[in-house]
This record gives structure tokens, sequence and C-alpha cells, in this order.
């Protein structure tokens, strides 16, 4: 958009906010590091990074290979759903590429852009791909809340005592958003009215064979429990010997803190949430904030393959609708 005094071009205003926003959250992910350093020192922060050693890497890479297979399973599986076929071998390679960038760039959406735009480029529907993207990230993360609420629920934590609270405020609010769009596709907006009945279909569409909701439950569930899997095997080489049954509702507090759009490439809640839910646990504070550098440590690692896709040279295929 160009100013029509100066003819100077001028970003678009949802452009400039969008800008602002990515740059506000960073600020706030930096903010929470910064106050865990000024609690707590530097030493845990430190300790998180010198104490990751071999079988912790190598736990890291298979971890995250199958993580990564399981994910990229479910976005074919979405894809298919969508009428997109994309072959599981691309599919892995493109997920390893997002994550990568994910795990290193902040805000921690740019890999899943970069990813939808690749394979909306290769079908030669940039809008098809962006939705099976957004559709993919989306049951992931709802299978990744609800599992943590019911663990949260079944195994002691700080916060068990509170849970069926939180769970209700939880479903009151899914309960408010769904009448809200539910109202907004009955309003005037032809544009939100469309789009609702588009999402609604989509959902529908991949959930509508016992193949396809098979998959991608089974695939979620992999891509959660290696997760929880990855962070009890940075507890433990941070040097945290608590049992299993307290460090898995530990872990999902921390991991649930991930999803908070207030990060530096998923650093920062993760951290603070760790922090506080060790000590609360009867643990120390260093110990949670060590136990969750050294996840996100990990979680770099096993992010590593996808620096050698995204540095690979391949030529762009075509996609086919099925």
């Amino acid at each position: 958009m160009h100013s029509a005094v100066t003819g100077v071009r001028v970003p678009p205003p949802g452009r400039t906010a969008g800008r602002l926003g990515a740059w506000a959250r960073a600020a706030a992910g930096l903010l929470i590091l910064a106050l865990l350093v000024w609690q707590v020192g530097a030493g845990p922060f430190l300790d998180g990074v010198r104490l990751v050693d071999r079988p912790a890497l190598l736990a890291a890479l298979g971890l995250g290979a199958l993580s990564t297979v399981a994910c990229a399973w479910r976005w074919s599986l979405v894809a298919e759903g969508l009428g997109v076929r994309l072959p599981l071998g691309r599919a892995v390679k493109a997920y390893y590429r997002s994550l990568f960038l994910n795990t290193t760039l902040p805000g921690g959406v740019v890999g899943d852009v970069h990813r939808a735009v690749r394979h909306g480029l290769d079908i030669s529907d940039v809008r098809l791909a962006v939705r099976a993207v957004v559709l993919e990230r989306t049951i992931g993360l709802t299978v990744q809340i609800t599992a943590s609420l019911l663990m949260l629920l079944v195994l002691p934590s700080p916060v068990r005592a509170r849970m069926p609270l939180i769970v209700a405020v939880v479903a009151a609010t899914g309960l408010a958003v769904a009448l809200a769009l539910r109202a907004l596709a009955r309003g005037r907006s032809a544009r939100w009215a469309a789009a609702l009945r588009s999402a609604y279909t989509d959902v529908r569409e991949v959930l509508l064979t016992r193949r396809r909701w098979v998959g991608i439950g089974l695939a979620s569930a992999v891509v959660v429990a290696g997760q929880l899997v990855m962070f009890v095997v940075a507890a433990r080489t941070a040097g945290s010997d608590a049992p299993v049954t307290l460090l898995v509702p530990l872990t999902q507090l921390a991991l649930l803190a991930m999803a908070l759009p207030l990060n530096i490439a998923g650093w920062g809640p993760r951290e603070g949430v760790a922090a506080w839910a060790f000590a609360a646990a009867g643990m120390t504070s260093t110990q949670g904030v060590a136990a969750a550098v050294t996840y996100g440590v990990l979680g770099l690692v096993a992010a590593l393959p996808g620096a050698a896709v995204l540095l690979a040279r391949t030529k762009p295929r075509s996609g086919k609708h099925a």
C-alpha cells in the first residue's frame, strides 16, 4: 500500500499489527527469562546445557524422529481428507524443516507457515495447504491439552486440587467460543459464515473415515508420549531423581506453558512454569529451570535433521489432487 501524498510504500495495518504482536510476544518471553535469571541466577540455565550427555542426545534424536514421523503421518492423513495427496516421505522432510525453523526462530510458527506455503506451491493451491496445516496443528494441540488435563486429574500435582475448577473453566470457555462462532456464522458477515462453514466441512471430511481418524488419534498419542518421555529424560539428565509419577504431571504443566503465545521459539513460559511447579511439588525452582532448559536443548537437537533438509537443494515437485 502506497501513501497518496508521499508515494512511500506503507505496510498494511494488519501486517503492522502482526509484526508488533510478534515482537511483543518475543519481548514477553525475554522478560520471563530475565526474571528467572534474576530470581535463581544463571546456574540452572548453564547446568541445563552442561549436563546434557551422549545418551540424552541419542534419546533426543530417536524420540524426535518418532514424533516427527507421527506428526508427518497426521499431516498426510489430514491433507488426504481435504483431497490432497501428500506422500509420507515428503511430509517427513517438510515437517523436519518446519520443526527446525519453529525451534530456532521467534514465534514458534514460522516453520508451519513455510511448510504450508511450500506445500501450497507444490499443489498450486496455497489456501488449501494452509487449511491442512492449520487443521493438523489444531488437532495436535487439542489432543495435547486434553491428554494433559486428564493426566493432571489422575496424577498428584500442585494443581490437582484445583483441576475440577480448571476443567470446568476450560469447558465453559470452549462452549462460549463455540456459541460465539455460531453467532458469527449466523450474523451478517458473509466472510465469517463462509470461513466457519469451510472449517466445519474440513473437520467432517478429515474425520469421516475410520482409517483416518484412528490414524490421526494414534499419531497424536505417539507425539504426546514422545514429548512426555523427552521431558522425563531431560529432568533425569538435569539431576532430578523424583519418581516418574511426580515428574509426569510437572511435565504436562511445562508443556502446556509452551502453548502460550509469549515465548521465543518455546523458551520463556516453559521455564517459568517448570520453576514454579517443581518448587510447589517439594523440589526446587532451580531443578525445574534446569530440567526445562535441558528439554529445550534436547528439542533443538531433535530438530537438527531439519537443518540438513533445509539446506539440501531439492527440486519442487507438483502435488496431485486425490
